[in-house]
């Protein structure tokens, strides 16, 4: 069950110390919403804000580690923009799709594409359109406990999934994608659902998303908000009407990070929630190499699921080169060497020389986000009461497909239920 409001009016005092675990976007935003009426420390386990929403400074430009992007039903995301004065930067680009089969780049944008796939029948794709339209309407609670590969299979066929599907969900979710829910899937064409004929409808900022890290980390720091890099919560024990993090004590607690990983240092027992890891690799070129297109899923076999070609989404011209990522999803820890055999691969599947590689990184986390298996939604834990709470991307609003909005909305709802026991 999943419940986001208190079960109880506790008498909470005014001004309260609070702890928040965690520095990614959820917790920053929690901390926006708080900070001021509020004495605040966030916890943070590295050097710096953002957890996957954090950037590299390349030169003179900033590049996210982790691929992003907005869409137009982001209101509670769009509605934060405004209020940090990042409204002026928010722009509105169209992103082109494609597939990599047999060894060559399908574009899958237009109309005209798409009926030219060779991996898909006519027939195939009359079906796809079909479930296409009719996805936007669809109730995907009644999904979840449904296989995103047999609600394919048995509505449009064993051909689209293996020639469609498959390479989408195997990108987003590795080796779990046959665990996945046909609500994730039906909820990710509901959200990519905004096309034109020149592709999807998306959303960045101009500048980069480090703008909106910087500026929440600007906002709370002049209220007051203390942000502790470098520092893992390591402990969590209640004491009294308070709790202690790290010896610590506080009236209450934000808890951003996986449930799992809260109840290793001491938090509640909770139905495990299952997460999965990222492994990224950005790379900067001299050259397009996919085509003019944006997002090229890969059909076939490769150390990575799809290559994001970032600059064929935002002009090269900002940065002075092409940049690309290759996006990999693992389970338990990353294969050692991983990013010689994914830089190797790439360079060799899309006949890349050494010299047009300026330069590359790889960043990996073990808890990149949850993996939307069949009967997730029972296992949504509440935002909390009390003293602990908990929200991110394990969080009511991240479901069925996890984003910066539903990060954002997790953080202003868990700011709303502290402030509603509070009484203000």
């Amino acid at each position: 069950m999943i419940r986001q409001g208190p079960s109880c009016s506790c008498c909470i005092s005014d001004i309260m110390k609070i702890c928040i675990i965690g520095g990614g976007l959820t917790g920053l935003t929690s901390a926006y919403a708080l900070s001021g009426r509020h004495d605040i420390d966030i916890l943070e386990k590295t050097s710096t804000p953002g957890g996957c929403l954090s950037s590299y400074q390349v030169g003179q430009y900033w590049i996210e580690k982790y691929y992003h992007h907005c869409f137009s039903g982001d209101h509670a995301l769009i509605s934060l923009f405004d209020k940090l004065g990042l409204s002026g930067n928010l722009e509105w680009r169209s992103g082109t799709t494609g597939y990599f089969a047999g060894g060559t780049i399908y574009p899958l944008t237009t109309p005209s594409e798409i009926l030219r796939y060779p991996e898909l029948g006519l027939a195939d794709k009359a079906r796809l359109a079909l479930l296409t339209m009719r996805a936007k309407k669809m109730d995907t609670l009644p999904l979840d406990s449904v296989t995103a590969e047999d609600f394919i299979v048995r509505h449009i066929g064993k051909r689209v999934y293996t020639s469609f599907f498959e390479p989408l969900l195997r990108s987003k979710f590795g080796e779990r994608r046959s665990e996945v829910s046909a609500a994730w899937l039906v909820s990710r064409i509901k959200i990519r659902s905004d096309r034109g004929i020149a592709g999807e409808r998306l959303g960045y900022l101009n500048g980069g998303f480090h703008l909106l890290v910087d500026s929440l980390v600007s906002a709370i720091s002049t209220r007051g908000t203390r942000i502790r890099y470098n520092t893992p919560a390591t402990s969590l024990v209640k004491a009294g009407n308070s709790w202690s993090v790290n010896g610590e004590n506080y009236d209450a607690v934000i808890s951003t990070i996986p449930p799992g990983q809260l109840q290793r240092i001491g938090g509640p027992e909770l139905p495990e929630i299952p997460y999965q890891g990222a492994a990224c690799m950005t790379i900067g070129l001299d050259r397009d190499v996919t085509d003019n297109i944006y997002w090229l899923n890969m059909k076939d076999q490769a150390p990575y699921g799809a290559v994001v070609s970032h600059t064929n989404f935002i002009p090269p011209e900002r940065y002075g080169e092409h940049i690309l990522y290759l996006a990999s999803y693992f389970s338990g820890t990353v294969t050692p060497g991983l990013d010689k055999v994914m830089i190797g691969d790439f360079c060799r599947r899309f006949s890349v020389p050494d010299e047009a590689v300026h330069w590359h990184k790889l960043a990996v986390d073990p808890f990149a986000g949850p993996v939307y298996t069949t009967g997730f939604h029972r296992l949504i834990p509440s935002y909390g009461e009390t003293g602990l709470y908990m929200a991110g991307m394990f969080s009511a609003p991240n479901y069925p497909e996890r984003s910066m909005e539903g990060s954002v909305q997790a953080g202003f709802g868990v700011a709303g239920v502290i402030d509603q026991e509070a009484g203000e």
